[in-house]
């Protein structure tokens, strides 16, 4: 009776621990580092795993509302450094970690949150070759994203001036680094877009660390800039540092000064090359008449140009002899025709039935005007019409004999 009196249940136990574990200011705010399995990352955004070292494993939840904060994907396998306090699951007695913050051990979590976004988007073809587009030769007006009190700013507007003082730019003011930096460029981004005077953009910011230039390694960024209209041209922190908008942009600068070198030409060099041009068609343009002024003098030097007359009595003299020609040729083939119509003629004769009718021969019809061609269409005192060359006769049969005449 006193064990049932004394007895706990299973909540009431963990209960108790839970308590003892929650009182301990240790486990309220610790470090945990170890290597991550059975990593799941639930439907609810909630991120479950269990992180392990050599002999020992220790099961954590990584709510939605702390992981959103981390700027890369865990995997199985990811050495990483936990923050975070232990408590207890009542209902299942399971102790674990409660994690609010997650980095990445051995390269650093900025490192492989940028390795893992350009294998990604790289994977989706933002990087390709034939998607980038090609910058205008001559822009009429250049929009620039970037803080207006940095110092890249006045890089490219000393360059620009220098280069082509004519060309006009406007500058969206956005920021280039911190929390919200990301999506004020990509505002700025999309405002120029929608200006149908902007022929080409630049994002540019000075240098600096990893952690400075990170909005530039934002996938939203890197969106923005895929889908933009304009040519983008990217000038991101020194020559050493490369971003994700490097990559994405339709070109990479090195430095501001190289972005405004690429975009604008130097006026005073086109301005030299076009006198260049203008020298050469002024050259061409001459030879061409010279040759065509000497083709010209040739020609009205020709004798026929001199004495047309005799030069269209040549001519007359040839239609005459050809006209001559002719009329032989005319003759004779008609010539020819007649000797092969009589020909013809003659032969058709030959086939005439009156020419054979001319040496005694007739021919019989019947009373409806039909030949007779053999004795078996003849009948006893038929009516018959004999034809010969130079009448016709009628007769009645009365005799009928069949065999041939020429046997008799």
């Amino acid at each position: 009776m006193d064990r049932q009196l004394s007895a706990l249940t299973v909540s009431e136990i963990n209960r108790y621990v839970k308590g003892l574990i929650h009182n301990d200011p240790r486990l309220r705010d610790l470090w945990v580092t170890g290597e991550i399995s059975n990593f799941k990352h639930h439907r609810s955004g909630h991120m479950y795993f269990t992180v392990k070292d050599s002999s020992s494993s220790l099961r954590c939840v990584f709510f939605r509302r702390e992981n959103m904060r981390c700027i890369f994907e865990p995997t199985d396998g990811m050495e990483v450094f936990l923050h975070g306090n232990l408590s207890v699951y009542e209902p299942g007695g399971l102790y674990q970690l409660y994690v609010d913050e997650m980095q990445a051990a051995g390269m650093g979590s900025l490192f492989v949150a940028f390795e893992q976004l350009k294998e990604k988007l790289e994977k989706e073809g933002l990087f390709k070759a034939d998607h980038k587009k090609k910058l205008p030769l001559i822009p009429r007006k250049i929009g620039l994203v970037t803080s207006p009190g940095g110092a890249a700013l006045q890089d490219i507007l000393t360059t620009v001036k220098k280069r082509f003082p004519h060309v006009h730019l406007l500058v969206v003011e956005s920021l280039v680094q911190g929390a919200g930096a990301a999506t004020d460029i990509v505002r700025a981004l999309d405002l120029l877009n929608k200006m149908d005077d902007i022929d080409i953009i630049i994002i540019t910011r000075g240098g600096g660390s990893l952690e400075d230039l990170w909005p530039f390694n934002e996938e939203i960024v890197a969106r923005a800039i895929y889908r933009s209209l304009k040519p983008v041209v990217s000038a991101v922190g020194h020559e050493t540092d490369f971003t994700i908008a490097d990559f994405t942009a339709d070109l990479r600068a090195h430095t501001p000064t190289e972005a405004a070198a690429a975009v604008v030409p130097v006026r005073d060099e086109l301005l030299s090359a076009v006198d260049k041009l203008r020298n050469r068609a002024a050259i061409a343009l001459q030879t061409c008449l010279r040759q065509e002024k000497q083709r010209l003098d040739h020609i009205v030097s020709e004798r026929f140009l001199r004495h047309p007359r005799e030069r269209v009595k040549l001519f007359r003299n040839i239609l005459e002899d050809n006209d001559a020609k002719l009329r032989r040729e005319i003759v004779r083939v008609l010539q020819l025709k007649g000797i092969k119509l009589t020909a013809l003629v003659d032969r058709l004769e030959s086939y005439s039935p009156l020419k054979v009718m001319n040496r005694g021969f007739s021919f019989c019809r019947n009373e409806q005007g039909d030949i007779i061609r053999s004795i078996k269409d003849i009948k006893i005192g038929q009516l018959l019409q004999l034809s010969f060359k130079d009448g016709k006769a009628e007769c009645r049969t009365e005799k009928i004999e069949e065999g041939s005449i020429i046997e008799q």
